[in-house]
Order: structure tokens, then sequence, then C-alpha cells
């Protein structure tokens, strides 16, 4: 039988030297963002009962979860989102604290992901909540980190913003089933013009019907509300909004984006439970999100304590490619000093290195039995300093 010992399980990697430095450096840059902005860290366990990702909403499906069971053989799951264990964590353990809620996390993720699309099945994440907190300034709180946060990494991105209400409302007027509402969101998703028009064209058409075939082109600078203005006349709903979205395009804009700042109402992410503005963050040269996020006031009913919240996952791994890729990270440094100790001077020459790392310098402990094979050692390292401490029988 053949063994898997010298192997990571597919959609898993190691990670070495610089890959290491880069995603430790994102995870350093986005947690200080989070704490200087009054978020406290909270860490949720990598496993979970099944039952908090079992909601109608939750939308992650069965087969992308990686599941084993308990001693008393209840299911859980190696956790596959940490919005909803943030979720659960507010509902059951911070209950009495005072609203808003604001908290961060830097954990990793884990999805089983069958097809076979290049993506990591262990990906970390670093992203915020704000709980217990509706409205325009809690939005602009939020997109306003996220901002922060990309900045901190490359300059080089793209934020867009949609709202899963627009597309709600919209979909609500459509008499189909809850499944093929789901079926025309993912073509959207996709952006599968063919199959989204084939989808509506086999129904009544209606004002709605060509709102939403247009749904996926209504995506560009301010010139977009203007657009799907006609599509929201004689609807409080969609008015309203409309309204709002172009209320918090112009209060965005202000944040020195310029055109890296863009209006996508065929912006319908995956999850079900967001229920207002969704926004995404996209780099050059990767071809997913690095940043996903959105309001979802309804999600914590699941866990009996409604509230309104808010937040952002980035993909900490991508961002830690971005700056690799950026040339913005430093090699592995290379030690200033190699101590060699020669019999009897084992305890000295831990005591220097204490010295020397005291005072900033990164030192090796030379293992070598004699000096020329330190010197030699130091030599094709690139180490510019040895120091030999001699023993006593050796003064």
């Amino acid at each position: 039988m053949k063994k898997f010992n010298k192997i990571t399980p597919e959609g898993t990697k190691d990670i070495l030297f610089e890959e290491c430095l880069s995603q430790r450096t994102v995870s350093e840059r986005l947690t200080h963002i989070f704490k200087m902005r009054g978020y406290n860290e909270v860490i949720t366990p990598g496993m979970e009962y099944y039952d908090v990702f079992d909601a109608p909403n939750a939308a992650i499906p069965q087969y992308e979860m990686y599941k084993s069971t308990d001693n008393k053989g209840r299911l859980i799951v190696f956790r596959p989102d940490l919005t909803l264990p943030i979720a659960r964590l507010t509902a059951t353990r911070l209950q009495a604290m005072e609203k808003p809620i604001r908290l961060y996390y830097n954990q990793p993720i884990y999805r089983n992901r069958k097809d076979l699309s290049g993506r990591s099945d262990e990906t970390t994440q670093a992203g915020i909540e704000l709980l217990g907190a509706s409205g325009l300034k809690a939005d602009i709180e939020v997109i306003a980190a996220a901002v922060e946060a990309l900045s901190a990494c490359t300059e080089n991105f793209r934020l867009e913003i949609g709202s899963a209400k627009f597309f709600g409302a919209l979909a609500d007027e459509l008499p189909v089933s809850a499944d093929k509402k789901e079926d025309i969101r993912q073509t959207i998703e996709s952006k599968n013009y063919a199959a989204l028009g084939d989808m509506l064209d086999a129904l009544p058409k209606s004002v709605y019907t060509e709102a939403i075939k247009k749904l996926p082109r209504l995506f560009g600078g301010a010139e977009v509300f203007a657009e799907a203005e006609r599509f929201c006349k004689g609807h409080p709903v969609l008015s309203e909004t409309l309204d709002y979205m172009r209320t918090l395009y112009t209060a965005l804009s202000s944040l020195g984006l310029d055109d890296r700042l863009m209006v996508d109402f065929g912006l319908v992410q995956r999850n079900d439970y967001y229920t207002g503005v969704v926004f995404s963050a996209y780099v050059e040269n990767y071809g997913d999100a690095v940043l996903m996020g959105g309001r979802y006031d309804t999600l914590l009913k699941q866990f009996d304590a409604p509230m309104p919240a808010i937040g952002f996952a980035a993909n900490v791994d991508a961002l830690a490619s971005v700056l690799l890729d950026d040339g913005r990270i430093e090699s592995v440094p290379t030690p200033d000093v190699l101590v060699h100790a020669e019999s009897g001077a084992e305890i000295e020459a831990q005591m220097k290195i204490r010295e020397l790392t005291a005072n900033g310098k990164i030192c090796e402990s030379s293992v070598f039995d004699t000096a020329d094979e330190a010197e030699r050692y130091a030599k094709r390292r690139g180490i510019p300093e040895v120091i030999v401490l001699r023993g006593e029988e050796n003064a």
C-alpha cells in the first residue's frame, strides 16, 4: 500500500522562508490596523459542530466542508467560514456586552474544493466584524477599514461595492422558486450572460426580468446609478436601495480611491446571509477576490440574538503573494555573526549569543568541531563575522 508520508494533502502546501515572512508581514499589518481602530481579537475553535453552518442561509455546500465526528458521534466540521463562528460566539458569550461590538480575527479556514480550481483548501483570513450597528456610519467604517487594510499591502487594488438587497428585491418580483432564484444568482455571479438570458427569456417579460438581465453590465462609476434608475420606478425598496448606494458611493469617493472604486450591481455574493451592501476587492494577476465582505443583519437571529452586523475577510495568503510579487518583502536574513565555541567554552558561547542578540545582532551558534569548519561554513553562507571562543584548556 502506497504511503503518503512525503506529500501534503491536495489543496495544501508547506510554506517556507520568504512566504512565511510575507504572510507574517500581512498579518501584522492588518491586525495592527484592526487594533488601532478599536477592534478586539477573538479566536474560535478550528472545529465546530456542523449545526453552526447548517443554517438555511449559510450557503456553504456540504461537499465543501471537511467533516468528522467527536467521541459522542456528533458531526463536526473543520471551520469553513469565520463569520458564522463569530456570530455564534457573540450570541452565546457576548450577549451582555455593550453594543456595538468590534471583533477581529486572523485564522485559517478549510474548504474541500472538489472542482480542481487551483484554490487552496487551507486559507488564512484576517478580518473584522462590527456587530450591533446599522446605517451609513457603520458601513463606511467597515469599508474604510477594508481600504486601509488593502492599502497597507498594495496600492494596486480595485474595490467594488454592490447590494444584496437590490438583487433580492428584483428576484422577489420573478415568478420562480427559491431554487431557481439561486440558479439565476449563480449565473450573475459568474457573469454567464448566455445562461442568464436563457433563464430569463423563459419567464414573462417585465421590467424586472430586463433589470436582472442587465445586472452583470451595471458596472462602473457614478454613471451606473443613472442606468439603474429606470428599473426602480414605482418600487419603493429598489428606489430606497439605489439612493442609499449612491450616498455610500459618494461618501467612499472621498477616500481618494479615484478609479479604483467601482459600483457593481452584479456583485451578488454566494453567502445568502448578506442583506445590504456587499463589497469585494481585486488585485492584478490574482483571479479571485482578495477581500470580501458585506452587511448581514439577519444572521444572528438564527443564534437567538438578533442584531445588525457588517464585516469583511481578507485573504492573507493572496495578499502575501502580492507582496512577494511586488518585491516588497526582504529575503530571509543572513546571520550577522557565527559564534564558535571550542571545547570548554560552550556556555560562554551561549552567553555571548545572548549579549549579541540583545543588541540586535542575528547570531548562529556553531555546531562544528573545529574553528576551520566554522569559518568555511560562514563563508558558504555569507556570514560576515565569526567569533571563536576558546575554552580554558585551549587558552
